[in-house]
């Protein structure tokens, strides 16, 4: 068994710091969404600053587009071409994924001025791309309303989990400790 905890230590350091800082992140996260009472259809301002960015962005193709908290559960309405198109609720805002991001680079160790930046740039990204994804989301729903369940469920999860993916792959392969270091010709 002692064995197999020495071959493994490499990966079970990692599991464990990721564990650790997930779990924390989420912690201050739900601490932070505890001050909202969903009773009251209170919602969060992070949720409502993705919303009202992704209004702006749908603003280009419709100057009519408009948000309104909804009064019958804890979201914001998003409203395209005079139409109700999409509900954002917390889970709508990617902080849930940019923990997720966090977690993964904070526990595949790098630098600490690389580990920072690349934190605060991926997370952004993160948020910036989530923001035109639920735009272009709202585009897509109204125009095909019978892929609903394909766009929203699907499509368009597999994008942002897509880039997280894409971020890990550059933060393993770039800046992390365990980067190759290109062989010298």
């Amino acid at each position: 068994m002692k064995e197999y905890l020495i071959q493994f230590k490499p990966f079970l350091l990692f599991l464990a710091k990721f564990a650790a800082c997930y779990l924390l992140l989420t912690f201050v996260y739900q601490n932070y969404l505890n001050q909202f009472d969903e009773k009251k259809m209170d919602v969060d301002g992070f949720t409502k600053l993705v919303a009202n960015q992704s209004q702006k962005i749908l603003s280009i193709f419709d100057s009519n587009s408009h948000t309104e908290i909804n009064t019958k559960e804890a979201s914001v309405k998003l409203y395209y071409e005079g139409q109700w198109v999409a509900r954002i609720i917390e889970g709508c805002n990617a902080l849930s994924v940019i923990i997720l991001f966090v977690s993964f680079v904070i526990a595949f160790k790098g630098k600490l001025k690389s580990t920072i930046l690349f934190i605060l740039f991926g997370s952004l990204l993160v948020h910036v791309f989530n923001v035109f994804r639920i735009a272009l989301l709202c585009i897509a729903l109204h125009n095909f309303p019978e892929y609903d369940s394909l766009l929203h469920d699907v499509v368009f999860p597999l994008l942002i989990y897509g880039l997280v993916f894409l971020l890990w792959i550059i933060w393993v392969n770039k800046y992390s400790l365990y980067a190759e270091i290109p062989s010298e010709k």
